[in-house]
């Protein structure tokens, strides 16, 4: 087919303006081009994150490029009537709108400003489908009529991708790992992959100067729904967590990528060309099907969607840089002299001043993919983004030179040296350039502490939308140094509120990070979009604040050497009937909370004492035995008896026998019955007698936990006294350990029962157990049952006072860590909570 092509603006410039509208579309690219390049250059000055001028770029330039000029060549080539400029002007009115809430949202975390901003642009990306199938009835040049299929269904992926990124900037509705991927890919792969592919078609030989091969259009009607299938594979396949579905699409999208691609390859290598646009389009084709392969090769080599990591720490870097600049600047190198020239020379003119120096700029942006898309040490990435930065700010200046003249006076300046435009531009680019460099040379690298202050250092871990730990509590003072690690599969950073940050680190990487001297409360999150929303989230308190924790005791520091977790798990009770056990009382030293070890007062040497387990009329017979130092007793609760001689207290080195028979079900408190009682269940002198219900079904796990304050300092001494009496414990705690399963997490696989029985000792306080993640549907609390299996709705907590007990049952839908908390958050930050790891 040698019919030439025709890209010449239609119709006459809008009134009002003295430049035509395309060339205002234009000049808003150019000025979000602008504004990403800056935003790169100055975000970690600024604290802000990386994902504003990524979607400044994307959102902003890429997405105005694509509206306008999708819709330039659907009127040019399809040869049906143009909207009209004021119905133009309005759309890209309400989308640049959009855009900037989306941005402001993100930007001040105020959620619902950045969901109404996606909401726009999804919405404006579905009438802009309709209206280009709307046209498509009126198209004159049926040939290319396939070019409203592939910008239809582009803008159809970024409806469905941009309601994907209104509910991640929300935390992803406990989906986020699934949904950004999906997001993404339908973003980068879908809107801006079936758009750009869809345009090379037709450009692509213009640009080559060379004739459009004779099967083209048929190419690219019958490779677009090979794309699209293997796009709709690739979001299936994050949605439901499928990895070979994801590698499916993937390949299918790679061959039609390159099928389409390969015939204007081939033409390049018979004909070098020797203008810059061909080489920057076929860079730019490089690159996209380099990173489609590329995250192809990981998926297979990895055997799990781990896209997230992929796509956003590895492969956003190559498709922003590689793919989407380069794509961006060649497109409009080719186009621009077209729509800003009134004839040959003007033409010539134009295309001569964005033709300037384009062999060291392609070069340089190609270096620069490299650098960012590879994994090099430090500072070679952060050169890779000032090499980038200057290379298309370079671009943005040339651009904007011819594009300002036009769209202010209609017409190119007589002379195009120079110019009041230029040069305030190149002042514009120069401070850009600077506050590059000058962000590359303030990389943090492993600060020196100052010697003024005490320095301690505390690991931080990333990984599965949260921060662990949540709360680091330090001696007031104290230089506090944040090792920073990422063990999660999607990129994460920590940024605290006076202003200290990490990069943003990929999977396995690690970053010290100088939090400065700590006097008072600083919160830390996430600043990836959408996981501070999650829970990512973190705060560093002076120990002593009031809130818990006294001098010495730190629920998140780790614990102590020859430490040993207690087994939670629930063995079944005896076959017996009559359990006869032999309770003595010790006084031992134990780690109540990591790393810190005082002296207990014990049942049987452990806090809590042991478990007993039965069944409604069995026969417990207990036979106490005091080996402390003081005198001490014990009160069932699981039995209905007189109290005066089973309870009474023993002096050191007497004994009694204390007989019950377990007449209800439930989770039963036992205690020190000495006064004052709660000195002694302060102290660590309870337990729990389980008493199953009747037919109680059987589950693939149970495990008890046993709540209780926690007051540091000698047992009985004034210090510890006046804390228990005011009801201002030092921390919470599981069975006996601060924090025990964080460090020791529990055990289930997906698909599987657990069933958690809980008992609080107290002494005072309320407790309510919660498992972040999931959800019960059996809820048992002192004798009674709140929700069996089967029935309508859900708990999401087992709340008990001092001295209750009971369980609750759930299933863990998929594998992964769920936390689990007293969900007072207060206790939850002072000990009271853990992880339950959960595998396949």
């Amino acid at each position: 087919m040698s019919e030439p092509l025709d890209l010449r603006p239609p119709g006459r410039p809008p009134r009002g303006f003295k430049g035509p509208f395309i060339a205002w579309g234009n000049l808003l690219v150019l000025a979000w081009l602008a504004v990403a390049v800056l935003l790169f250059a100055v975000h970690r000055e600024l604290g802000l994150p990386v994902w504003l001028p990524l979607h400044a770029f994307l959102l902003g330039s890429l997405t105005n490029a694509i509206v306008v000029w999708s819709m330039h060549f659907v009127v040019a080539l399809c040869r049906v009537p143009s909207p009209s400029p004021r119905r133009m002007g309005f759309g890209l009115g309400a989308l640049n709108v959009s855009v900037l809430l989306v941005l402001l949202g993100v930007g001040t975390g105020v959620h619902w400003v950045a969901g109404t901003g996606a909401a726009g642009i999804t919405v404006l990306a579905t009438v802009h489908a309709i209206h280009l199938l709307r046209l498509r009835r009126h198209a004159l040049t049926g040939g290319y009529g396939y070019l409203v299929g592939y910008y239809a269904a582009a803008a159809v992926a970024l409806a469905i991708g941009g309601t994907l990124g209104g509910a991640l900037t929300a935390g992803g509705m406990g989906l986020y790992a699934r949904l950004l991927p999906a997001h993404a890919h339908l973003n980068l792969f879908g809107w801006l992959g079936l758009s750009v592919l869809g345009t090379l078609f037709t450009l692509w030989p213009t640009a080559l100067r060379t004739r459009m091969p004779a099967d083209s259009m048929r190419l690219a009607r019958r490779v677009l729904p090979l794309l699209l299938a293997g796009l709709a594979a690739m979001t299936a396949g994050f949605v439901l967590a499928s990895a070979w579905t994801v590698l499916a699409g993937l390949v299918a999208y790679a061959i039609a990528a390159g099928v389409s691609l390969a015939p204007f390859e081939l033409a390049m290598l018979r004909q070098r060309p020797r203008r810059p646009a061909p080489w920057m389009l076929a860079a730019a084709s490089f690159w996209f099907v380099a990173a489609v392969l590329i995250e192809a090769g990981l998926l297979l080599g990895a055997g799990k969607p781990d896209a997230p990591a992929m796509v956003v720490g590895d492969l956003l870097p190559v498709l922003v840089v590689g793919f989407g600049a380069q794509i961006l600047t060649g497109a409009l190198t080719q186009l621009l002299p077209v729509v800003l020239g009134r004839g040959p020379a003007e033409h010539k003119r134009v295309a001569a001043v964005l033709g300037r120096a384009w062999q060291v700029r392609v070069i340089g942006g190609n270096v620069a993919a490299v650098l960012v898309a590879v994994d090099l040490p430090t500072p070679l990435p952060s050169l890779g983004w000032v090499l980038a930065a200057i290379c298309f700010g370079a671009f943005v200046l040339l651009a904007m030179s011819v594009t300002v003249p036009v769209v202010v006076r209609g017409a190119l300046p007589a002379s195009n040296h120079g110019g009041a435009t230029t040069i305030g531009i190149a002042v514009g680019l120069a401070a850009t350039v600077g506050a590059v460099l000058l962000g590359a040379g303030g990389a943090p690298g492993s600060p020196e502490p100052s010697s003024a202050a005490p320095v301690r250092t505390v690991q931080v871990e990333l990984a599965e939308m949260r921060i662990d730990p949540p709360v680091v509590r330090v001696p007031p003072g104290t230089r506090l140094m944040l090792r920073v690690v990422n063990n999660g599969a999607a990129p994460h950073d920590l940024r605290l509120a006076n202003g200290a940050r990490t990069d943003r680190l990929g999977s396995g990487d690690s970053e010290l990070l100088d939090a400065g001297v700590i006097d008072g409360t600083v919160d830390g999150w996430c600043t990836i979009t959408g996981h501070r929303a999650a829970g990512m989230t973190m705060t560093i308190r002076p120990a002593g604040d009031g809130r818990a924790g006294p001098e010495g005791i730190d629920p998140a520091a780790r614990p102590g050497p020859g430490w040993r977790p207690r087994d939670a798990a629930l063995p079944p009770a005896d076959a017996g009937t009559l359990h006869r056990v032999e309770l003595r009382v010790s006084e031992t030293e134990l780690e109540l909370a990591p790393g810190h070890r005082q002296r207990r007062w014990t049942f049987g040497g452990t806090t809590p004492g042991p478990t007993l387990r039965g069944e409604v009329g069995d026969r417990f017979e207990i036979t106490l035995v005091n080996d402390g130092s003081l005198g001490h007793g014990v009160d069932f609760h699981a039995g209905a008896l007189a109290p005066e001689e089973p309870m009474r207290t023993i002096a050191p080195g007497e004994r009694l026998v204390y007989r019950f028979t377990a007449r209800r079900a439930g989770a039963w408190l036992y205690h020190c019955s000495a006064t004052p009682m709660s000195q002694h269940i302060a102290n660590g002198m309870y337990g729990a007698v389980i008493i199953d219900p009747p037919r109680l079904p059987p589950v693939d796990r149970e495990y008890l936990l046993v709540g209780a304050q926690l007051y540091a300092g000698e047992p009985g001494s004034d210090p510890q006294v006046a804390k228990i009496d005011a009801g201002a414990p030092d921390g919470w705690q599981f069975n006996g350990t601060a924090g025990q399963y964080v460090h020791a997490p529990l055990a289930a696989r997906a698909g599987e029962r657990v069933r958690f029985w809980v008992v609080n000792a107290g002494p005072g306080g309320t407790l309510s157990f919660h498992v972040v993640g999931g959800q019960f549907d059996t809820v048992y609390r002192e004798g009674a049952w709140a929700l069996r299996p089967g029935a309508d709705g859900g708990a999401q907590t087992l709340g008990l006072a001092p001295a209750q007990g009971g369980f609750a049952e759930l299933t863990f839908p998929e594998p992964g860590r769920y936390p689990f908390v007293d969900h007072d958050m207060r206790h939850a930050e002072g000990g009271a909570r853990g992880f339950v790891d959960v595998v396949p």
